[in-house]
């Protein structure tokens, strides 16, 4: 999806900026052209622009599984652990 500096038509490169509404529009309709093919893992950089475009695409899914951004280290790790095994079978893991 465009970004806000797409949009301006500035190079964003590694610069963290998030997506314009275009871009969100975008993001949700690639989603909606998504929603019925299953996926079981999602990889996604840790831009903004990216996790934007992940988690808006991954809104409109068919199955009802939810995105779920997993955390490797830290406090964030232990925190959001999903001990429910019902909860775990309806998410869609994401690394970033």
């Amino acid at each position: 999806g465009e970004s806000m500096w797409n949009k301006k038509n500035l190079f964003t490169g590694w610069v963290d900026v998030p997506l314009s509404e275009k871009g969100i529009h975008e993001a949700i309709e690639a989603g909606r052209q998504l929603a019925s093919i299953p996926i079981d893992v999602i990889f996604c950089s840790t831009l903004v622009r990216a996790m934007m475009t992940t988690m808006l695409a991954m809104s409109v899914r068919h199955d009802g599984k939810t995105p779920v951004v997993q955390h490797a280290e830290g406090k964030l790790n232990s925190w959001s652990k999903i001990y429910s095994q019902d909860a775990l079978a309806n998410i869609i893991p994401v690394y970033c």
